[in-house]
């Protein structure tokens, strides 16, 4: 009788930690979407806002045409050619940027402030979505997690090259 019992007590525990890994692994995965959701939307201000650097005296005709048609690509492209056209963004933007030295018009000045304080928030989402992504590969490593597959059929979280680039 004592063997039932204790037999009874171990499956409990087994199960009760399996399901508590479960829960674990499914909140990170809930932390990576919702920090790449974080990303994408502050990437798609930039974008908007580059559209308007475009648009305004800052650039010249040649700046405003290569940064119109960054933008554009990084907004409408897929999530495979995302972190191409993200990273030709930023390299649009770091060249317009290094020849726009006089600028007295307060909205330039206002417009470039606010990408300054965009691509601030942005490293510091880049360094969430990083984190995340990586505490979900550590945890997803874990022996129980793959003989169990408690995983699902979560796809395995990446993190893009785009987020390497330094703005």
């Amino acid at each position: 009788m004592n063997k039932y019992i204790l037999g009874f007590l171990v499956i409990s525990i087994l199960a009760w930690y399996l399901s508590f890994l479960a829960t674990r692994l499914d909140r990170l995965h809930g932390r990576v979407e919702t920090s790449w959701a974080n990303l994408d939307g502050l990437l798609q201000r930039r974008a908007a806002i580059a559209i308007e650097i475009a648009r305004s005296d800052i650039a010249d005709p040649a700046s405003a045409l290569l940064l119109t048609f960054t933008a554009h690509q990084a907004r409408e492209a897929s999530v495979r050619d995302r972190s191409q056209a993200e990273s030709g963004l930023t390299g649009a933007l770091g060249i317009l940027l290094e020849n726009a030295e006089n600028i007295s018009s307060p909205i330039e000045l206002d417009l470039l402030r606010e990408l300054d304080d965009l691509t601030t928030k942005i490293k510091v989402a880049i360094a969430m979505h990083i984190e995340a992504v990586n505490r979900t590969h550590m945890v997803r490593k874990k022996i129980l997690i793959r003989f169990f597959r408690l995983a699902g059929h979560a796809p395995e979280p990446v993190v893009y090259e785009f987020e390497g680039d330094v703005f």
